[in-house]
């Protein structure tokens, strides 16, 4: 086994140096002593699904199994001793924020803060309810009362608040904790695969839930959602502060350890205007802030629903199930204004309105019922760029929000990346003591200028993820849009800056590829040179030596991706690279990657982020008929590839527990045939990965450390469409091309596929990702390590067309028009070179040139291919057609285009 709870944690814990308000010690604090909440026993409600455990004690959760897997815990019940003190959280508890008419001040109220035995009402086999005074300070306005209840053999969770004053009382924020087992400290990759759960939301209010699956994406999924009105307003983070150092945790804080093995945990905000007033003002909400007011003497109750869905891909069906409403965006909720997005709703309610927050953001149309008679179905059109919100009212008066976001056309958005990185981000000083000119470096999109400092070094130092992030986003933009002007700067950059500086071009480390360009060493410059108003006492202020290291294998795969963009571009235009041949590209992309065997092979027995690139890589070089050298890569992919498959979880990276390197584990592992841990690989990408009715999280793989290593602002903090999202997506949707029928792999897939464009403002600039906690709500203004973002969209973008049998013809990167029996998928995607025909399982891919439409007819099942015009870089298209189901080998055309689109016709698979 390679990983031990301790693996690797050395640039995970030091870094605590640089970000003390997240993390404020170097070690992890001392347990606090076991409190006695352990004291009085357990009771046991057994639902038909579900076996609950509570502590007699504090009527909270110890365990919570369900009866499909009873060795599953959702909850941390396997460290209930540890965590058994006050202020640590667990399900069950209850957060308030409450002031009366007379005060402005909020006041915070957590049933965690102080353990005492609760006063137990009612005690049965169905029944568990218990006054909540003991545990509360004694001037709390409200008396609370929390029922465990099982229902039509089902779990329930209530919370009845009363006001037993004579004020008038305001609840600005109520929040139920949901505490579950994604504490994977000290575990190893093993343990937390079987013992642990990752969970995320659906913040749409009434329509709201919280999704928990094991990490492994097997087995069943927790459901919990609202019963009556309860709703997921907004996702408060629980923090880990203490009173002091090793000490214990402060109200409305856990001091269980965020860090890189534990998220933390957080919150169902059923009201959150207390806190939108103060700790999160100025941060535009997924929800509009409520508050609640309770009348002296008046109650209200609040319920949530816990239950069982058999599977992530069953979790809707589910919903359903349970009268909940249910909403499926087509192809997503990251829209450009040029495509037509589909709305499907379920419900048991009818729909009674439907408006656009704000108003004229999007439009709808009401497209009837789709063909399974049960769905209500609705045409999208983003018509404002940035964030909108739909509000859905029901006949029950529920109300659902959607969390959308509109950008421009796919192709503007990239083409405006371009102009921002090979202008705003274009660094030009030929008498840089780095060598970083040229280049595209680093960018903080607040301050409006480059990076040329920063004492994370990496970041100004054009290696790492996060130094090399804005120029292998323009690499990979040049290599589905290229720019003349633009590939010229490429081609500068590589060649005089890459080639030779940022990588050995001579000795016994050629080909090696430095950690860094840019390093702390001011005994080597003028005094006065570095920023006095940065921390450069920290081990990421690293000094020429340091920076020098060749031995992180992780930074070869971006030179790779650069040197593979110039090949493709050289090879199949005409007229836009000049520097050298594509002969040159290739080898260079060929020895950087096989240097990784021989200058960095510590970190290659691990998954490699972008690792995709690889496999794209032999396949040019068997193309090329550069067997030797193809050989002579297989061979090595294959070594890897033999050893992940005889590792239970082969996840490991240079951090205890990571979300990249799956990538290049499943491509591997699915090329040589292990098929059994490609798809282990896939159900662990899906545990990471929700499907929900949000721009932020659908799609979005879990990513909650890389603001300390490449942000502005660096904290511990789920990061919405960081680079897990792009390079997560090429699994999905290749898996999905082998199974055209599975549409969860098709959204979960073109979710990730999408993220990386939200990231780009209008101006051009992208982002690394964007800041989760409502405090914020924002993208992070540095670039950062944005570039293996846009890899993964670059390289995976594509149009696809496929018909359900409940839903209908759906496109996803382009829009769908039915004349008669001719279904035609106008071709909208950022790169236009690849287009996916699910009722034929045809793989359409084009190396230069571009897809304008094609047409499917669903009588003779013919196929037509429309092609863009001749331009002065391109006259002549080689087209790719694959059935990636099959073992049929790939079929390769040469087309010539002309000076009006181009048509051909292609004979479908029997």
């Amino acid at each position: 086994m390679r990983f031990s709870p301790l693996f690797r944690l050395s640039r995970a814990v030091l870094l605590s140096s640089l970000v003390s308000s997240t993390l404020s010690w170097s070690q992890p604090p001392k347990p606090l002593p076991p409190g006695p909440m352990l004291d009085g026993g357990r009771v046991v409600l057994k639902a038909k699904d579900l076996t609950l455990e509570l502590l007699a004690y504090s009527g909270t959760v110890a365990q919570l199994r369900p009866a499909a897997d009873p060795m599953l815990d959702y909850t941390p019940g396997d460290l209930l001793t540890s965590r058994s003190a006050d202020t640590f959280y667990h399900l069950g508890d209850l957060d308030l924020r409450l002031r009366d008419d007379a005060s402005t001040e909020w006041k915070d109220y957590s049933t965690a803060y102080r353990r005492k035995p609760v006063q137990v009402l009612a005690s049965t086999p169905a029944v568990f309810r218990a006054d909540l005074a003991a545990t509360l300070p004694a001037e709390i306005p409200l008396r609370i009362v929390r029922e465990w209840s099982i229902r039509n053999g089902e779990i329930y969770l209530s919370y009845t608040l009363t006001n037993r004053t004579h004020k008038v009382v305001h609840l600005g924020g109520t929040g139920v904790p949901m505490v579950f087992n994604n504490i994977m400290n000290g575990r190893t990759l093993e343990q937390s695969y079987t013992t642990c759960s990752f969970y995320d939301p659906y913040i749409g209010r009434d329509a709201g839930y919280v999704q928990v699956a094991r990490l492994s994406g097997k087995g069943p999924a927790l459901l919990i959602a609202p019963e009556g009105h309860a709703p997921l307003e907004a996702w408060r983070p629980i923090l880990d502060k203490r009173v002091t150092r090793g000490g214990e945790g402060l109200l409305l804080n856990d001091p269980t350890q965020r860090g890189m093995t534990f998220e933390g945990s957080y919150e169902w905000m059923i009201h959150s205007a207390g806190f939108a007033d103060t700790d999160w003002k100025g941060a535009e909400q997924w929800n509009q802030p409520t508050e609640a007011v309770l009348q002296p003497g008046k109650s209200v109750t609040y319920t949530l629903h816990l239950f069982v869905a058999p599977s992530l891909r069953e979790i809707e069906a589910t919903l359903t199930a349970h009268g909940r409403p249910v909403a499926i965006g087509i192809p997503g909720y990251i829209l450009p204004q040029d495509t037509d997005g589909r709305l499907f709703l379920r419900s048991a309610s009818p729909v009674t309105s439907i408006v656009s927050e704000p108003e004229g953001a999007l439009s709808l149309h009401h497209d009837g019922l789709a063909p399974d008679g049960k769905t209500q179905a609705y045409t999208v059109r983003g018509l404002r760029w940035g964030r909108v919100r739909l509000r859905i009212t029901y006949g029950d008066g529920n109300v659902q929000t959607i969390a959308y976001r509109t950008i421009k056309p796919e192709t503007q958005t990239v083409a405006d990346l371009g102009r921002f990185l090979f202008h705003e981000q274009w660094f030009e000083q030929p008498d840089d003591p780095f060598h970083r000119s040229p280049s595209v470096i680093s960018y903080d999109n607040d301050a409006g200028k480059q990076l040329s400092q920063e004492s994370r070094v990496w970041i100004a130092g054009l290696s790492d993820e996060g130094g090399a992030g804005s120029w292998l986003a323009a690499a990979m933009k040049e290599a589905i849009a290229p720019d003349p002007e633009e590939v010229r700067k490429l081609e500068a950059f590589v060649n005089q800056t890459v080639w030779g500086h940022l990588q050995e071009s001579e000795g016994p480390q050629k080909f090696g590829v430095h950690k860094s360009l840019f390093y702390y060493q001011p005994d080597a410059m003028p005094a006065g040179y570095y920023d006095t108003s940065m921390n450069w006492g920290t081990w990421t202020s690293w000094n020429r030596k340091d920076a020098a290291d060749v031995g992180r294998s992780f930074n070869y795969p971006h030179v790779v991706a650069a040197y593979w963009s110039l090949y493709r571009i050289a090879r199949n235009t005409s007229g836009l690279t000049s520097k050298q041949d594509w002969k040159w590209y290739l080898d260079h992309a060929y020895e950087t990657t096989m240097a990784m065997r021989s200058q960095a092979p510590y970190y290659t027995q691990f998954g490699q982020m972008e690792g995709t690139v690889f496999t794209l890589l032999l396949h040019d070089l068997k193309m090329e008929g550069w067997t030797e050298q193809a050989s002579t890569l297989e061979g090595w992919m294959r070594e890897r590839a033999q050893q992940w498959s005889h590792e239970p979880y082969p996840f490991g990276s240079e951090m205890p527990w990571d979300s990249t390197g799956q990538e290049e584990v499943y491509a591997w592992t699915r090329y040589f045939g292990y098929k059994e841990k490609a798809d282990l690989t896939l159900n662990a990408i899906l545990a990471y990965t929700p499907v929900v009715p949000s721009w932020g999280y659908n799609g979005s793989a879990r990513r909650y450390w890389d603001f300390l290593y490449g942000g502005k602002y660096p904290r511990i903090e789920r990061q919405l469409h960081h680079y897990g999202s792009g390079l997560n997506a090429i699994p999905l949707l290749s898996e999905y091309r082998v199974h055209p029928g599975d549409l969860y792999l098709l959204r979960a897939g073109y979710g990730g596929v999408m993220g990386p464009l939200a990231n780009i403002d209008e101006k051009g600039f992208g982002s690394a990702a964007f800041h989760s906690y409502p405090d914020r709500m924002q993208y992070d203004p540095y670039t950062g390590d944005y570039g293996p973002n846009f890899l993964g969209h670059a390289l995976n973008t594509g149009a696809y067309l496929m018909q359900n049998p409940s839903l209908g013809w759906l496109a996803f990167g382009g829009n769908v028009t039915i004349h008669g029996n001719i279904v035609r998928l106008a071709v909208l995607d950022s790169a236009r070179q690849r287009v996916f025909l699910a009722p034929t399982g045809q793989w359409l891919t084009l190396d230069g040139g571009a897809f304008t439409a094609v047409e499917y007819d669903t009588s003779t099942h013919q196929v037509t291919v429309h092609l863009a015009s001749a331009t002065a870089y391109v006259k002549e298209v080689k087209l790719h057609i694959s059935t990636q189901a099959t073992e049929k080998p790939e079929e390769v055309r040469t087309v010539s285009l002309s000076s009006d689109e181009t048509t051909i016709s292609l004979t479908t698979p029997r």
